[in-house]
């Protein structure tokens, strides 16, 4: 390959629309995405999201997929190549939201802002196509992970299920994981950035960290389809302890009446990366995972997954997974 085409290729990745690795391994290239502005609801500005639809998407009912983006990229994250490759292997509509960026300013993170830009992006996709309104799927993996559960938490009504990997749950929990011994890294300092301060610092910040986080919201999911899944190793070699989708799943499982997992098993995880007296439904083979299951439970609609893995997302299991489900979706 010549410099000035490896150039222009690299160049195609950046602005998100050509998918020159597909090319390079030998198979067919995907469709382009769409790049599309829509002016805020809130505060008028145009925000920029990607769009993929199939052609019957006009004409008839088609399942949508809202991708959301990881901590510290945007809207033309090269990591959703693969749910793109998902989306249009099985004919669903692809949406990639910006809303606002990396999590580095207080506009982003969760924000009123950052979590309309998403709303406002789905209802310019169903005023442009025929939505199946059983089949509205939101995924994302670690910042993507935490934004979808917050979304599932303050407005459940408007998916049919979401699918959330390695997320934060407690943004103020991970300050703390991100800030050992008071020596803030990289995500910290993100933290600060967003909500002006260290947690306990005031009634302000503290309430700033609470509405950026999707743990103080996931009692209202109701009988939306939840899936929370994180790589046992996440948090020793990743950046998200599983504590925080262990947590997740559990607020849902009390809001439920339902057992969550132990304190005991959650720390047999965390130091043994295996659990001492596994359940039935933890020893499940899924091979959409391709992983070893460490742990697996089920509370109404809702699931957790501890897999052999780390901080990643797997974006065959996330998908096989949304597409059994259905639930109508209400404005």
């Amino acid at each position: 390959m010549s410099r000035a085409v490896g150039v222009l290729l690299a160049l195609l990745v950046v602005v998100g629309f050509g998918r020159p690795d597909s090319v390079c391994r030998g198979e067919d290239p995907l469709p382009m995405l769409e790049k599309i502005e829509i002016t805020s609801s809130l505060d008028k500005t145009p925000q920029t999201s990607l769009l993929w639809a199939p052609e019957s998407a006009r004409e008839q009912p088609t399942p949508l997929l809202i991708w959301l983006h990881s901590w510290s990229a945007d809207y033309r994250q090269e990591a959703s190549l693969e749910y793109q490759k998902q989306a249009v292997r099985r004919g669903w509509i692809l949406l990639l939201p910006n809303f606002r960026g990396p999590n580095k300013r207080p506009e982003a993170c969760g924000s009123k802002l950052a979590r309309t830009d998403i709303i406002d992006a789905m209802n310019y996709v169903e005023q442009h196509y025929k939505i199946d309104p059983q089949r509205v799927y939101l995924a994302g993996a670690s910042g993507g992970g935490h934004m979808t559960l917050l979304m599932a938490g303050y407005y459940p009504q408007r998916f049919s299920a979401v699918s959330a990997w390695v997320g934060i749950t407690d943004v103020a929990q991970w300050y703390r994981d991100q800030a050992p011994a008071g020596k803030p890294s990289k995500y910290a300092l993100d933290i600060l950035a967003v909500c002006g301060g260290k947690p306990g610092e005031s009634k302000k910040i503290d309430a700033d960290y609470r509405a950026r986080s999707p743990i103080h919201f996931l009692h209202q999911v109701g009988d939306l389809h939840v899936d929370i899944a994180a790589g046992v190793k996440d948090g020793h070699t990743g950046s998200v302890p599983i504590a925080h989708s262990l947590n997740a799943f559990n607020r849902i499982a009390t809001t439920n009446g339902d057992d969550g997992v132990s304190d005991e098993e959650a720390e047999q995880l965390w130091t043994a990366q295996k659990l001492t007296t596994p359940q039935a439904s933890d020893q499940v083979t899924d091979a959409t995972y391709g992983r070893e299951i460490i742990l697996r439970r089920k509370s109404g609609n809702a699931r957790v997954t501890i897999f052999q893995g780390g901080h990643e997302g797997l974006p065959e299991a996330c998908c096989a997974w949304l597409a059994k489900q259905r639930r109508a979706t209400t404005e």
